[in-house]
């Protein structure tokens, strides 16, 4: 299986250009196009075993949301939020799609990347075809949000790469059983090294600024507004939830696959926020909803 390449497009926010960084996986004349989009600290590394599955099938397309791994960094950090990173999906899309007039798009979220693709598959003449919500949903617990938070804002320092490895694993427990070979590549994916030998988490710390910034007046209205975005869903849409997940109740899920676009709800057990579709179990139920 041919590797996937690493290409960038460049984007635009209301401060200034920035670039977004992608790995392409399978045919480049393939008409069928999956963009798979990661959580909150993750990469579009996240989903190279799910790329390798699937680019029989499609042109994967897997970017570094912008302020994370390869790709730049924002000018004003509060711009760290979803219409920004739809406005970049957006251009990835164009850039994608030029020389293919007959190219389809569906999308895989994994948490953020989720709402991505719930507030892009949501617009009026929207390119999305299917839509794959990964552990996320229009009501999010407050709770789960801190402790999301808090994680994002520690600047952190390890002196070496195993003390960096642990941390990661220690914090991504709710991730479900994995092999200590998919835990060295999940923490090695979100790691660099310093000039000075010292290894840190690959993204910018500026992410925090919108968590700090929220109040109980604001989620309030984000959730109400979520939800508008969900029920605007036209597209079929596969929701899958970790059976233990503390960011995504089972209550909201059942909500989900009661109006709007009524998503086919599955709950893969063992597992929190979020599952990692490393393994070919839930690789398959991702290509069941796709390929069928």
């Amino acid at each position: 299986m041919t590797e996937a390449s690493i290409k960038s497009v460049q984007c635009c926010s209301p401060t200034g250009l920035h670039s977004m960084s992608y790995k392409e996986w399978g045919a480049a004349d393939n008409p069928n196009i999956l963009i798979c989009v990661h959580g909150v600290t993750r990469v579009g590394d996240d989903f190279d075993a799910l790329a390798r599955a699937l680019a029989g099938n499609y042109r994967v397309i897997c970017p570094d949301v912008v302020g994370r791994g390869r790709s730049g960094k924002l000018l004003d950090p509060r711009l760290y939020s979803v219409p920004q990173y739809v406005s970049d999906m957006v251009t990835l899309i164009a850039r994608v799609t030029a020389h293919n007039a007959s190219a389809q798009i569906d999308w895989f979220g994994t948490s953020m990347g989720g709402l991505i693709g719930m507030a892009l598959a949501s617009l009026p003449g929207s390119p999305v075809r299917k839509l794959v919500l990964n552990d996320i949903g229009p009501t999010l617990d407050p709770a789960a949000l801190l402790r999301i938070g808090d994680y994002i804002g520690q600047e952190l320092r390890f002196p070496d790469f195993d003390a960096a490895a642990r941390f990661v694993r220690e914090v991504s427990l709710s991730f479900g059983e994995h092999t200590d070979e998919q835990w060295n590549k999940l923490a090695s994916d979100v790691l660099r090294q310093q000039p000075d030998g010292q290894w840190v988490r690959h993204y910018d710390m500026g992410l925090a600024v919108p968590f700090k910034n929220t109040t109980p007046e604001s989620s309030k209205a984000d959730e109400a507004a979520l939800w508008a975005i969900y029920d605007a869903i036209r597209c079929p849409t596969l929701l899958i939830r970790g059976a233990n997940s503390d960011l995504l109740s089972r209550e909201t899920a059942q909500a989900m696959a009661a109006r709007g676009p009524k998503a086919q709800l599955i709950e893969i057990a063992n597992v929190g926020h979020a599952p990692t579709f490393l393994n070919e179990d839930q690789i398959a139920i991702a290509r069941q909803f796709l390929i069928g």
